[in-house]
């Protein structure tokens, strides 16, 4: 899709990559950009800089998932492309509280799916749209010290296969984004963590990926290209790349 002229959604817009995608989108010629986040004081510092539209959204409730969707559409323009974003990171093991699980599940994994099921029938019916979903290389090769991390965004991986399989031939577009470290709030002091391995990323470098892989309706976004290589090694043998695993567990910590 050409992002000249389109309307565009970015959840998670404060800070991070969300805002590199929303400065992206507005440099490129974007009609609307609607920067979307719970922090709705940072949402707007953002929107006043590229002269775009914040509103308030919280991804742990589906009814202001359906809200913002509904705002939107009713008030500024259908979307054509809505980047579903927003996301935590939670450390610790199966010990993490069943609250903790909730969080991060509802956050990282069901926002995909209330975007997709208020928008995507939308869009179909008009023709076609574009979603791109935020997951992380976690979502491929696991998270040492996270398991509600890496296994949410396994899930928010398998929920972008399912709808490129679905609807990719029915005129929607999936990107999914798997990036090990980008700077952000989040990472804020894990600059030397496992998952800044092969480098902490700039939201803004992380943006011209995306645009690459929307433009060119692809459907896995890597910005660190060393990702495809602990893949493949994962798949050619899957024994080895678990203890290679575990040396790096032994070798950063965590449980």
């Amino acid at each position: 899709m050409e992002i000249k002229g389109s309307c565009i959604v970015v959840t998670g817009a404060a800070n991070g990559i969300g805002k590199g995608l929303a400065q992206k989108f507005a440099d490129l010629g974007a009609a609307h950009v609607i920067c979307a986040d719970i922090d709705l004081d940072g949402a707007q510092l953002v929107a006043d800089q590229i002269q775009g539209s914040a509103l308030h959204l919280d991804v742990r409730q589906e009814d202001s998932v359906k809200a913002l969707i509904d705002t939107v559409e009713d008030t500024i323009a259908p979307i054509d492309l809505f980047c579903s974003n927003a996301g935590i990171l939670t450390m610790g093991g199966f010990e993490v509280s069943n609250d903790e699980w909730q969080k991060i599940w509802d956050i990282n994994v069901m926002s995909h799916v209330w975007a997709a099921r208020h928008l995507v029938p939308r869009m179909l019916a008009r023709g076609g749209g574009y979603m791109l979903n935020t997951a992380s290389a976690a979502g491929l090769l696991n998270q040492i010290g996270a398991a509600p991390y890496g296994v949410t965004k396994h899930a928010a991986v398998g929920f972008a296969e399912w709808l490129a399989i679905t609807y990719g031939d029915l005129g929607l577009g999936v990107s999914v984004l798997c990036p090990q470290a980008v700077r952000s709030e989040m990472t804020k002091g894990l600059e030397d963590s496992v998952a800044s391995l092969d480098g902490m990323l700039e939201p803004e470098l992380v943006a011209d990926c995306c645009v690459t892989a929307i433009e060119n309706n692809e459907f896995l976004v890597l910005p660190h290209p060393q990702v495809k290589d602990y893949m493949q090694a994962k798949t050619t043998n899957y024994g080895r790349w678990i203890t290679g695993m575990q040396k790096l567990r032994q070798r950063f910590g965590g449980g």
